[in-house]
């Protein structure tokens, strides 16, 4: 890589980083704020479901009442911590597959959306799941402490942009030496050997 090339991405970095923390950072959809490029997904993917685990979430949902698409996907979202979030290419497909299996009906509502129910043979496959619920099986203690990282991590984003909003030249120095401070100590601590080992 080339010096030019170097620079330019440090200086690339230094851009995009203020215009987030300033809130003038734009989405993909144009969404201003947290939803610029590099920031979904900046602590890695969530866990993948396999699609046994996908069908059962679906039956367990339904066996409370009938739902739509998007209420299942964000049922599955909640329950899971934001650990667990099937996406459209996932959810749909399986409902079309239970409603080939006769497990599945759909009706359409006010408004035009369809609405899954169960069958009586649906209710029957729905009793037959094992516990703990697909949701919970997904989510394990490693996945729920990256959630409440990332949760950290977006309210430290909230704050630094507070005082660029808010604060005076002596706020923005006090606050860059406590991030600069946090990224040493961060660092230090994938360095540090005293810590215990299972």
């Amino acid at each position: 890589m080339t010096a030019f090339a170097v620079t330019y991405r440090q200086r690339r970095c230094r851009t995009e980083g203020w215009r987030l923390m300033s809130g003038k950072a734009r989405g993909r959809r144009g969404h201003r704020g947290f939803g610029g490029p590099g920031m979904r997904g900046f602590l890695g993917p969530g866990p993948r479901a396999g699609r046994g685990d996908i069908r059962a979430a679906i039956l367990a949902l339904l066996a409370e009442g009938p739902m739509h698409g998007y209420q299942i996907m964000r049922e599955l979202a909640e329950r899971s911590g934001g650990v667990w979030r099937p996406s459209p290419g996932s959810v749909y497909p399986t409902l079309q597959q239970l409603q080939d299996e006769a497990l599945v009906r759909s009706t359409e509502s006010e408004g035009g959306k369809r609405t899954f129910e169960l069958t009586d043979e649906g209710r029957t496959a729905a009793e037959t799941l094992e516990t703990p619920a697909p949701w919970e099986a997904v989510t394990d203690e490693t996945e729920s402490s990256v959630v409440e990282l990332r949760d950290l991590v977006f309210q430290v984003i909230a704050a630094a942009r507070q005082v660029v909003h808010a604060g005076e030249a002596a706020h923005l120095a006090q606050a860059k030496d406590v991030l600069t401070e946090t990224r040493q100590r961060l660092y230090r601590i994938l360095a540090d050997d005293s810590l215990p080992s299972d």
